[in-house]
């Protein structure tokens, strides 16, 4: 039969027989003793390995009033280890591999109070999925970013998650086993670090009030500067971030439409990719490369402002980011090069071609849209170009036609389409021109003007035009539909009007010019 002893572990009470304390008493002596000669933070390291055993042994309990017996103890010791395996851990720690390896404690959650930006929330995680807390800050960041989940998910486990303050709670949070010789580690390497600190001050003499002052003011701006650093980082980290998934969304998007071929449908690409000699794929990569590589710089700027343990990039890396940066925009400067000179030159086709019409009957002018081709609502003129299918064709569509009206210098009414365009020399600009496709008709008294004309899908952006010209004996009166407004063009008449009021009026060709019939004096200009 043996005693029953009531004792206090680490702030935890125990009913244990007079052999199992006897053998937990020398064994704790035995770990005092080792620490002998060393004792820099001995009491603590015995309160920390007491605490450890009170929680194993709190493990091995399942009713308040069960008594700890030898076997439970050995059993203790044995996943603690013997202080003779680690007297000499100071040296051969890293070599030292003993029972305790064995008895690997598994990795806990907790929040790490000694790398926290906040709340140690993202170091915490990150010593449990051993990733650098870096990324699971900025994992947190573009969740806020892009879903706003990610800061009621940091909020919430910052509070449900605890704080590793114990050495046992530290390690087990790196996932190191807790026992008597990692324990004893990691509270010199504590002891070792705040040592240093103390041996780093300067208190070789009393500082007087302003100089305390203005130490204490250094420090509050030391402070401020650091967290500005932290708040630009975070800035820098999202707005290249932002940049860069803009890019690739938008390089893969671009690539999808190309290779279905509704690419210029959607989206209107820089002026530089039409007609360029560089493979248009290659252009997308140039313009990524260009644009998100200084980005990327910056990117990596915002995580070294973070966490120090962001390293730079090696001179190798640099020096050769730099060189396919400078190719790229090399490449971007002969793109631009060769677009200016796609418009180095102006090229036309005139055509003239003379209409029968009775001097007795008005001549009514009337312009005309495909709404099969491209339906508006409004149609007038404009530069703007849209790309439409004829007979499954693709070609360009343009309203920029100008109309005007002049005095024929024969009897014979007719009418003259001047076609334009642009291109790197004369020949090539003006064969763009004549494969501009424009029609007109006559029918009774009506001129039908086309008010749009077709071109080359790959002479966007070359400035292309047609101007229509309708030349009319004196004594021919000619009318200026509703659907003319917008296409007149500085039509000259005798009482000054204004093209947009020339509109559903009736004018004289006189031996001084147009002349209205039937206008409104207060348009009248003269």
């Amino acid at each position: 039969m043996n005693k029953t002893i009531n004792i206090n572990l680490g702030g935890f009470f125990f009913h244990i027989d007079e052999t199992a304390y006897q053998i937990l008493k020398n064994y704790l002596e035995s770990i005092a003793r080792s620490l002998h000669d060393d004792p820099q933070g001995k009491n603590e390291i015995i309160a920390d390995i007491e605490a450890r055993i009170s929680e194993l042994l709190s493990e091995k309990i399942n009713d308040p009033r069960q008594v700890i017996n030898e076997n439970d103890i050995n059993d203790i010791i044995n996943i603690m280890g013997q202080p003779e395996d680690y007297e000499d851990a100071g040296e051969d720690y890293s070599t030292n591999q003993t029972n305790y390896k064995q008895h690997f404690t598994n990795k806990k959650l907790y929040r790490d109070g000694d790398d926290k930006f906040l709340g140690g929330v993202a170091a915490g995680i990150g010593h449990y999925f051993a990733i650098d807390s870096t990324w699971i800050r900025l994992l947190f960041i573009l969740l806020a970013a892009f879903g706003g989940f990610g800061i009621p998910a940091y909020i919430i486990l910052w509070i449900l998650l605890p704080e590793a303050k114990t050495t046992a709670e530290k390690l087990q949070m790196e996932g190191e086993a807790v026992n008597i010789d990692n324990i004893e580690k990691k509270i010199r390497t504590e002891f070792e670090s705040v040592s240093e600190k103390f041996k780093n001050a300067d208190y070789s003499k009393a500082k007087s009030s302003f100089q305390y002052f203005i130490d204490s003011i250094g420090k509050l701006l030391l402070l401020i500067f650091k967290a500005s650093g932290k708040v630009i980082g975070v800035l820098l980290m999202f707005i290249s971030a932002a940049v860069l998934l803009s890019l690739l969304v938008g390089g893969f998007s671009l690539g999808s439409f190309e290779i279905i071929g509704i690419g210029d449908n959607f989206v209107h690409l820089p002026p530089f990719f039409y007609n360029s000699v560089i493979p248009r794929g290659l252009l997308t990569a140039v313009v990524f490369i260009s644009i998100g590589f200084p980005f990327f710089i910056l990117f990596i700027l915002g995580l070294r402002l973070l966490s120090k343990s962001v390293k730079q990039l090696s001179k190798t890396t640099s020096l050769t980011l730099l060189g396919i940066w400078l190719v790229s925009i090399l490449t971007l400067g002969f793109a631009g090069i060769e677009y200016s000179s796609a418009h180095s030159f102006d090229g036309s086709k005139i055509s003239e071609n003379t209409f029968e019409h009775n001097v007795q009957d008005t001549l009514q002018i009337k312009m005309v849209n495909n709404n099969e081709l491209y339906y508006k609502h409004y149609f007038r003129r404009s530069s703007t170009q849209e790309i439409v299918y004829e007979n499954d064709v693709k070609k360009l569509y343009c309203t920029n036609v100008k109309v005007n009206v002049v005095q024929s210098e024969t009897d014979k009414a007719t009418i003259n389409i001047r076609k334009e365009s642009q291109d790197k020399d004369r020949n090539q600009a003006t064969e763009n021109a004549t494969q501009i496709e424009y029609n007109y008709t006559i029918t009774d008294n009506i001129l039908k003007l086309d008010g749009y004309f077709l071109s080359n899908v790959d002479n966007i952006y070359k400035d292309e035009s047609i101007s229509v010209t309708i030349a009319i004996p004196v004594g021919y009166q000619i009318y200026f539909t509703g659907s003319t407004n917008s296409f007149l063009y500085d039509i000259d008449n005798t009482q000054r009007i204004y093209d947009n009021d020339m509109v559903n009026q009736h004018f004289l060709m006189t031996n001084i010019g147009l002349e209205c019939t039937d206008c409104d004096e207060s348009v009248y200009r003269n």
